[in-house]
């Protein structure tokens, strides 16, 4: 890393010990937080740091009210593939991996704090810990089809592990979820209102013989999950998206002829084809692998991937010119996996 490339990082990594509590915060607020190679470095760097120091929680959070974090930056991605530069980018991704199965193997608790726009590589950092806190202003998603590729980060381990099909359904379609639904779902462990996030690093530090759930629980108000609209429609999910191939998903989705069966059709048909076929494929074998696991081969993809066609487009169409019309390389939904 360069000097100027270290300096940047830091700016965007800020991190400290306070009273027994390892804080990182997230300092990137004009582009969401969005990952750089330079970002998960740093994160990976200070938390095997750590990993000696007696703490009694590392907590994880963003500077910025609007996004935790919303995923990695993918047009640079695009940037270097478009160059030829695949070397750049597979050391984002092996980077990026490296930290997301460090925060699930790390020795004590890590809390992140979701408040806002928690996306991508957003999830990979906070699903992995063992304390997800989300506030009223929480959205949560893998919209990864969408932009041509493939929910990773270790998605294919944590998605299939979802109760029933939710997961299938979220890889899919991208569905972006609020406070109540991440509570659902357990992607998110507690409830915290936005404006009780700063007390959390202090009552982990003032309680640090206290269980985390514990202290967490003291700090929440209501919790929203009784509201939440994906359990109003959770047995349309599990049976469409609990079909074997995308092309039974499709045919039940068709017979369900419900407001949110049409919103999910409408969703797969905006996705990248390629990216559905192997966002199936991925998920249906993630509940037999482990996380490493899973890691390994969503590696293997991504090496691939960025380099395709409906990758360059998909991004190009969600971020670069951002006129949301992509022009897929069509392939039928259900059909054989694109070359």
């Amino acid at each position: 890393m360069t000097d100027t490339a270290a300096a940047a990082a830091a700016a965007e990594i800020l991190t400290d010990v306070h009273r027994g509590v390892g804080r990182i915060l997230l300092n990137r607020p004009k582009a969401l937080n969005a990952l750089t190679t330079d970002m998960v470095a740093a994160i990976d760097r200070r938390l095997a740091e750590w990993a000696d120091t007696p703490l009694s929680a590392v907590v994880l959070a963003s500077t910025s009210p609007k996004a935790f974090c919303a995923g990695g930056d993918i047009r640079t991605i695009r940037e270097n593939s478009l160059a030829g530069d695949a070397e750049a980018s597979e050391r984002f991704f092996a980077t990026e991996y490296r930290l997301n199965a460090r925060i699930a193997e790390y020795p004590v608790p890590v809390v992140s704090l979701i408040d806002g726009v928690c996306m991508g590589g957003g999830l990979g950092l906070s699903v992995h810990g063992g304390f997800r806190v989300v506030t009223e202003r929480a959205v949560l998603a893998m919209p990864e089809t969408g932009i041509g590729f493939f929910p990773d980060v270790g998605a294919s381990h944590f998605l299939p592990r979802l109760p029933g099909a939710i997961g299938m359904y979220l890889g899919l379609t991208g569905h972006r979820l609020d406070a109540a639904d991440t509570l659902y779902t357990g992607l998110a462990t507690h409830f915290v209102p936005a404006d009780g996030l700063d007390a959390v690093g202090d009552a982990l530090a003032d309680n640090p013989g206290d269980p985390v759930d514990v202290v967490l629980n003291r700090l929440g108000s209501r919790s929203p999950v009784a509201e939440s609209r994906l359990a109003e429609v959770r047995g349309e999910v599990d049976w469409a998206f609990g079909a074997p191939t995308l092309g039974e998903i499709e045919k039940r989705l068709r017979h369900l002829d419900s407001a949110w069966a049409a919103g999910a059709l409408d969703a797969l048909e905006s996705a990248s084809p390629q990216s559905l076929e192997i966002t199936h494929a991925l998920l249906s074998r993630g509940r037999q692998r482990t996380l490493r696991e899973c890691l390994a081969a969503e590696l293997a993809l991504a090496r691939t991937t960025i380099r395709t066609p409906d990758f360059l487009e998909g991004v190009r169409a969600a971020l670069v010119d951002k006129d949301r019309t992509p022009d897929w390389q069509r392939v039928a939904l259900g059909g054989r996996t694109p070359s």
